[in-house]
């Protein structure tokens, strides 16, 4: 085997005991979770907002981001639930370059997982008891959930790994809502097979165990655009597109018929300053149509506190150093533009 078996990382539980949940950021966790999934169920008319940095580099610049999101969220509490993206796992289409601090606590410095463990846990635990937000992360990796699942609000799974089985399985056995992308090929049946098999129970091999998972009825649809066969960027957040997403939740038999648009990746062609006339398409859309408002959830965001990414070499505090995100002004702007909308 080519592998150098470096050292043995700690168990989950380990890190929860050395690091734990207080009861009050526990108490917090149950509440958001219950307001969450009531938007899913339809027992709530609020709407997302998957929202923060493409990925998490550092603590200082997204915890500052937190803090300028929680001062909003206090303004359209009535009709908007924030959950911030701290995407703590970069997947690399080709392997290359940075994979996110899980891998690299200090992007600047080699990998050290041990201490990526340990860094991720810290950002999410202040997020959580420092500004009352569970948030968001993308479930890269799904054996390393269980490192963060006391803290989690919302779980993406990307569209390279939607197709595999151990991420399908694992949101099989969460309790939170796990979104599902349409992969970047565009199929919509593998995204809703996806949903599907993450809203049946099954037994399966998990972190060592023989594990059986009840099921997730809070498994949804993202959508995200993807690639033609030609390598062109084609969206698919159009009221025809989300139209057919409801016919095909119609016929599949599916709990809580649900969608999040992501407004950036494909959809924008990663041109980021396309997410603000893609969210207002959307909540227009929204408008127009009951069964697009039933449908879609809310959107997914890609924001920070400058506008674009870093150019190799440059440090930027509160800049992307992946793909290019919108900046804290425009986003502050397009929050409240949307809870107007909203009303209307």
């Amino acid at each position: 085997m080519n592998m150098k078996f470096y050292r043995k990382l700690p168990i989950p539980q380990e890190v929860k005991s050395e690091f734990p949940v207080s009861a009050e950021m526990a108490e917090i966790k149950s509440r958001r979770d219950s307001e969450i999934k009531a938007v899913f169920d339809g027992e709530s008319d609020k709407f997302l907002l998957i929202i923060g940095p493409c990925s998490a580099d550092a603590r200082e610049p997204v915890l500052e981001y937190v803090s300028r999101l929680k001062r909003v969220q206090e303004q359209v509490a009535d009709k908007i639930i924030m959950i911030p993206r701290i995407y703590t796992n970069k997947p690399r289409t080709t392997g290359d370059g940075y994979k996110g601090m899980l891998h690299q606590p200090d992007p600047d410095k080699k990998p050290d997982l041990y201490k990526g463990i340990i860094s991720i846990r810290e950002l999410h635990m202040s997020a959580l008891r420092d500004y009352g937000f569970t948030c968001a992360d993308e479930m890269l990796y799904p054996e390393n959930h269980r490192y963060l699942s006391d803290l989690l609000a919302y779980v993406a799974v990307g569209a390279r790994s939607v197709e595999n089985q151990q991420h399908r399985l694992t949101a099989s056995g969460l309790n939170i809502p796990v979104g599902m992308k349409n992969p970047t090929g565009g199929d919509l049946t593998v995204m809703l097979n996806a949903v599907k098999a993450a809203q049946h129970g099954h037994t399966f091999i998990y972190r060592g165990w023989e594990v059986e998972s009840a099921g997730n009825p809070y498994a949804h649809s993202i959508l995200r655009g993807y690639i033609d066969f030609a390598g062109k960027s084609v969206s698919n957040y159009h009221y025809e597109d989300v139209l057919k997403l409801n016919e095909l939740y119609f016929y599949s038999g599916l709990k809580n018929p649900s969608v999040i648009i992501d407004t950036n990746h494909n959809n924008s062609g990663k041109r980021y300053a396309e997410q603000i006339r893609i969210a207002h398409e959307v909540v227009s859309n929204r408008r127009l149509n009951p069964d697009i408002k039933r449908l879609v959830k809310g959107l997914m965001i890609e924001s920070y506190i400058e506008d674009g990414k870093c150019e190799p070499g440059e440090h930027t505090f509160g800049k992307s150093i992946t793909d290019p995100c919108l900046g804290w002004e425009k986003t502050e702007r397009l929050i409240y533009e949307i809870a107007d909308e909203l009303d209307r």
